[in-house]
């Protein structure tokens, strides 16, 4: 799958010098506009020099300037067929749109969360992550806020085929559970800025007991007006969540194919039966 540059970008944002920071959100903001600059021309509407604006190209991964431009104008292609699949101009979300047009912006919004999450995925990081937890005595999951949800969902998962996990929001919980980690457990935290004080502290406790806390999956999406911490980042992963999942399941299918089987036996009995449709109108 070939890497979008605009991914790219974006995931690198919070490591950006203030200088490289601002060409990389003019080159998000207008990658078209951008890609038809000198390099002369982004270092003067950015307020820096062509040596900067050259180390960046450098450090996003081209090998000069003009590759740079020319991934640009791609993106810019691309981005303007997928907005005109989804019936948007602009994916943020205005006061004055109609339902329609948040239908269709959060629709185009989550797609690309998924797809750009997708490209930069580290498919051998992936690998070692299914890999362990298959060796794993147990395995913990840390997150926070919204990405506890994708925790809890991670440890439900793994739980439903015999595997034991467990799910930590709170951040005492998180560390005292991490504190006493056996050797070959596995640890992962959820967060989708990488940066949150919690899931880092908690990780940090496991890798001193010994647990495997190497591995790292990158998550990408886009938070706009009304969506800081918006559903994009929960889907992205969520998305991985699926990965790690299906990894798993794919390696143990027998063993996986029992255990779904048990668990919704288990469960079978909780389930009402369905009314018919006399009966779910009458007084």
């Amino acid at each position: 799958m070939a890497e979008d540059i605009l991914a790219r970008l974006r995931q690198a944002l919070p490591g950006l010098r203030p200088g490289e920071r601002r060409i990389a959100e003019s080159a998000l903001a207008d990658p078209a506009g951008v890609s038809n600059l000198s390099i002369s021309e982004l270092a003067l509407r950015n307020a820096t020099s062509t040596t900067t604006v050259a180390r960046f190209c450098r450090n996003a991964g081209f090998d000069g300037y003009k590759t740079f431009r020319l991934a640009l104008a791609r993106a810019a292609v691309d981005e303007d067929g997928r907005r005109v699949k989804f019936g948007v101009s602009d994916g943020d979300i205005d006061p004055a749109d109609s339902t329609a047009d948040v239908v269709r912006k959060l629709a185009y919004q989550e797609a690309r969360a998924v797809e750009e999450t997708a490209t930069m995925l580290d498919l051998h990081e992936v690998e070692r992550v299914v890999e362990a937890i298959i060796r794993a005595p147990v395995v913990d999951v840390y997150g926070s806020a919204s990405s506890g949800l994708a925790a809890q969902d991670l440890q439900q998962k793994l739980r439903r085929i015999g595997y034991l996990a467990n799910a930590w929001t709170d951040a005492h919980l998180a560390l005292t559970s991490a504190a006493v980690l056996p050797p070959q457990a596995v640890a992962i935290g959820f967060s989708h800025s990488g940066e949150t004080e919690e899931a880092i502290s908690a990780i940090e406790a496991a890798r001193r007991c010994g647990a495997f806390t190497q591995a790292v999956l990158t998550t990408v999406s886009r938070e706009t007006r009304y969506r800081y911490g918006a559903m994009s980042s929960r889907m992205a992963q969520l998305m991985i969540v699926d990965v790690i999942f299906i990894g798993v399941a794919q390696r143990r299918p027998e063993k996986v194919s029992a255990a779904l089987a048990a668990s919704l036996a288990a469960v079978e009995g909780r389930r009402r039966p369905r009314r018919s449709a006399d009966a779910s109108g009458a007084a």
